[in-house]
């Protein structure tokens, strides 16, 4: 078993599931996941866990995302990218740098935000994009996300290009929407680069060629919990990774936590969570 975790920089074109099967063939094991969907036109930091790492999923997902986004405004699609097809046009020109950078502080904070009807959000047992390909009317319910800066970087008509610092489940193609709606402008998303995911930035990534060589993606795969860069560790002896093995409740002074790992040593032992004095096994990692 492989264990540990990957980060890759996703060029454009391949999709997320894409990596994860170039990363099964490279470490030589079908347990690979990730912290975060790619679209196919998006580039950046894609994290890969691998092995029993897998079940660090639902921790690392929560992670905030930080994207370089390219805005074109004159032209809305049905997909909110590139990638659709043009559904409405508008004249650029009355947009420049004074009213974009207001309209983009008007979008800061927790806020309601309609994903794109293609996405891959359940309806009805089926993803959205099934739905929406067939030429079928998708209503999606607004989901509550936070975007935590957003700074305009150029304007150079018909394109603004805008660093965006979000929470998960952000959909940076419905940012962009929006942001043509508030002008009073169609846009859509033309280029976008995740530059971090959580802790992890582009510094920390591979290309994703290197993941045709096995001993490169093998010697780029971090393991122990120094690896685990945001998330909350708790260092046990042997006679508590013994009852945390077993599911055992153990007393611990410590503050409440919804989610921290356990490791003794470079071994990782469980995800748990501190409540009430004690610690609680969420997940074990065997």
């Amino acid at each position: 078993m492989v264990d540990g975790l990957l980060v890759v920089d996703k060029a454009e074109g391949p999709t997320s599931f894409d990596v994860v099967a170039r990363a099964r063939r490279a470490l030589g094991t079908r347990s690979i996941g990730h912290t975060g969907t790619l679209d196919p036109l998006a580039s950046g930091v894609l994290v890969l866990l691998a092995g029993n790492w897998t079940r660090l999923a639902n921790v690392l997902v929560s992670d905030d995302k930080r994207y370089r986004a390219t805005i074109t405004f004159g032209a809305a699609t049905s997909t909110d990218d590139r990638a659709g097809e043009v559904i409405a046009r508008g004249d650029p020109a009355t947009v420049d740098e004074e009213r974009l950078a207001g309209a983009l502080a008007g979008m800061l904070g927790v806020q309601r935000q309609v994903p794109p009807a293609f996405s891959a959000i359940h309806v009805e047992g089926e993803r959205a994009y099934h739905k929406a390909r067939r030429g079928e009317a998708v209503v999606l319910e607004a989901r509550e996300v936070e975007i935590r800066a957003l700074e305009l970087v150029s304007w150079r008509a018909p394109d603004a290009v805008v660093d965006v610092h979000c929470s998960k489940g952000t959909y940076v193609r419905a940012l962009a929407r929006d942001l043509g709606r508030a002008l009073g402008v169609p846009a859509h998303l033309s280029a976008l680069r995740r530059t971090a995911a959580g802790p992890w930035t582009l510094d920390d990534a591979i290309p994703l060629t290197a993941l045709e060589d096995a001993a490169a993606a093998r010697a780029a795969l971090r393991t122990g919990p120094a690896a685990l860069r945001a998330v909350t560790l708790i260092p046990v002896d042997e006679a508590t990774t013994a009852a945390l093995r077993q599911g055992k409740r153990v007393p611990w002074s410590a503050p409440d936590t919804a989610a921290a790992v356990a490791h003794h040593g470079e071994q990782l032992v469980a995800i748990v969570a501190v409540e009430d004095g004690r610690l609680r096994v969420l997940r074990g990692f065997g």
